[in-house]
């Protein structure tokens, strides 16, 4: 037996075709208006856990359920009945863990392992223990069309895609990452649905031409019948914390939630979230993708935010302000957005203050941007920090990894001011040994949308001016797909396990040393060679202190003695004692200076 039930407002009819043993059956559902206006249901004392099914809204097509848990036959298919009661859970000792402080790895499970399944990534947790993993983020897992892509355009969000394994797995995947000593974090995206497989305004009012995203019409939160729209998103998210036992969720670029209700939904799903953690006994977070600058976005709820943006409740957000200057120091780039950024002085800023674009003028935007970090009141750890992202490399034109712009010196370096900042970090899979292998742009849409797909992503960087002769890898080619899977057989190298080893000694230093574990960003202090010296064949140099340890960077392509002066204080020794390394032998302490190879770092005490 099993009660099927869905939200049509507006319909005059509404029927469901059940797939059951004896052939398929259509019944109609009654009007409940329960649990909330516009709600329709039926019990088939036949179907369940299994059961394929789909509703008929006043006499039109199939549809699949828009809360469906399982869509095994594609997005445009039926829906699957799945109970997810079934799992045996063994995670009963899981006390939980608040993902603020904690280091984060960002994972695509098509891309993960060669099978590229939730299964064969469970297989790899062990990696991620040794390496000194605390979260492991998923991208969107929601079902999207096709078999291969990011999982940006999924259009069943209730559903967890197919071809990785089901809901199922993702439960089992669950589960023993919480055994193995791992929270799990998930991708949501909430901002908008792909362009095939969306039959949601077949249903209801999801979608609103008051407002509009760079997706088209937006999802309907503050118009009539936003109400089951709102529970429609908060239901979900709520629905991964308990179905599911995950313990973090990513909320994907949360600026293109236009919503001017007096309670927004972030501020909603923050409320409802707490008060679901507190049911649970297990800390709850919720992490954002925010281009606003604003530290209203990780403001409690019920305080005063100080900026323009009210309080939205949220635990962390990302910090892209970091990786821009970061990337842009380390390869030179200033293409984009990265020219607000090529300065020493803004990375130097940027680990110190969070935001360089805080109420001050963007050339890339043409506007005034952002609002101040109050440090006085807001932690590091509110803060999530990468060398680089799903996004960042895979928006790229062809996909290339930082190990394609920078020497494995330099990779090592970048890693190194990430992991020895004040902020949350986060490593994208592979990051931790310089893997090689690029991370492109992939999808696998029918041939009519694949090929609008296809020229559209080249004609896109045709306009950006690419420098070169670069061929955009085309989306819809399985190879594109196939060649930004991990090659497992990297770390094994002596290259790869060279910069593994340094990611795990700077994790462990990380955990073990109380200034690099603590978040006070009023502790952190930087130094520079000044932006002069970013010139071709200049001398620039980087320090960034938390406590009694410095991160001593030498940016330049030659040997370079690096000046701690700018960090010192009275009382610190004369004389550094190097405590990590990336080329021991070659690293020289001088007096108040370290000598380093060409793009080298080392970590320092000072005091």
């Amino acid at each position: 037996m099993h009660r099927f039930a869905v939200w049509a407002p507006s319909a005059d009819r509404v029927e469901i075709d059940v797939h059951l043993p004896s052939g398929v059956t259509t019944r109609a559902l009654e009007r409940t208006d329960g649990p909330a206006p516009g709600w329709w249901a039926v019990t088939v004392d036949e179907a369940g856990d299994g059961t394929d099914y789909a509703f008929r809204v006043d006499g039109g097509d199939p549809r699949p359920d828009p809360r469906s848990a399982h869509q095994p036959h594609d997005v445009h298919g039926p829906s699957r009945v799945f109970d997810p009661s079934a799992h045996a859970w063994g995670d009963q000792g899981w006390d939980g863990r608040d993902a603020r402080g904690a280091v984060v790895y960002e994972l695509h499970v098509g891309t993960f392992t060669p099978e590229g399944t939730l299964d064969a990534a469970t297989a790899k947790l062990p990696h991620l223990v040794d390496l000194g993993v605390d979260v492991v983020e998923l991208l969107p897992v929601a079902a999207f069309p096709g078999r291969r892509g990011w999982g940006y355009d999924g259009v069943d969000l209730y559903a967890v895609h197919d071809a990785y394994g089901g809901p199922a797995a993702l439960q089992r995947f669950v589960d023993a990452a919480h055994q193995a000593g791992l929270a799990v974090a998930l991708d949501c995206v909430y901002n908008h649905l792909g362009p095939a497989g969306n039959y949601l305004g077949e249903f209801g009012p999801y979608f609103t031409e008051e407002h509009h995203t760079p997706w088209g019409a937006a999802v309907n939160l503050d118009q009539p019948g936003s109400e089951g729209v709102r529970r429609f998103v908060v239901d979900n998210a709520l629905r991964w914390f308990r179905d599911f036992h995950v313990d973090v969720l990513r909320l994907d670029a949360v600026h293109a939630l236009v919503d001017d209700s007096a309670e927004h939904v972030l501020a909603q799903l923050a409320r409802e979230t707490a008060a679901l953690s507190a049911e649970v006994g297990r800390p709850l977070t919720l992490i954002a993708e925010s281009d606003l600058n604003d530290t209203g976005m990780v403001t409690p709820l019920g305080q005063a935010s100080g900026t323009p943006l009210p309080a939205r409740g949220m635990q962390a957000q990302w910090a892209d302000d970091v990786h821009h200057a970061l990337r842009s120091v380390m390869t030179g780039e200033r293409g984009g957005y990265y020219k607000d950024f090529a300065s020493l002085e803004v990375l130097g800023g940027v680990l110190e203050r969070v935001f360089h674009h805080a109420g001050t003028y963007s050339p890339f935007r043409g506007k005034t941007w952002g609002a101040p970090v109050d440090t006085d009141r807001y932690r590091g750890h509110a803060f999530v920090a990468y060398t680089t992202t799903h996004d960042q490399t895979g928006n790229r034109a062809t996909g290339d990894r930082l190990s394609a712009s920078l020497d494995d010196a330099a990779l090592a370096t970048a890693q190194a001011v990430v992991l020895t900042s004040a902020f949350t970090p986060m490593i994208f899979m592979g990051e931790e040994w310089g893997a090689t292998t690029p991370w492109m742009f992939f999808t696998d849409h029918d041939a009519e949308l694949g090929a609008l797909v296809s020229k559209g992503r080249a004609e896109e960087f045709a306009s950006h001016g690419w420098e070169g002769d670069v061929e955009v890898p085309d989306p819809q080619e399985e190879s594109t797909f196939t060649e930004s899977k991990l090659d497992w057989s990297e770390p094994e190298s002596a290259r790869g396990a060279r910069l593994l080893a340094w990611t795990r000694d700077l994790l462990a230093l990380r955990r073990s040393e109380p200034d690099l574990a603590g978040d006070d960003l009023r502790a952190v202090r930087t130094a520079t060679s000044g932006d002069a010296e970013l010139r071709e064949g200049g001398s620039p140099w980087l320090v960034a202190r938390r406590g009694s340890l410095a991160l001593v960077a030498n940016l330049a392509q030659h040997e370079l003695e690096v000046p701690l002066a700018g960090v010192l204080d009275g009382g610190d020794d004369a004389r550094a004692e190097v405590v990590l390394a990336w080329d021991a032998a070659a690293t020289q302490v001088r007096g108040a200076s370290v000598r380093l190879p060409s793009r080298a770092s080392a970590v320092v005490r000072v005091a």
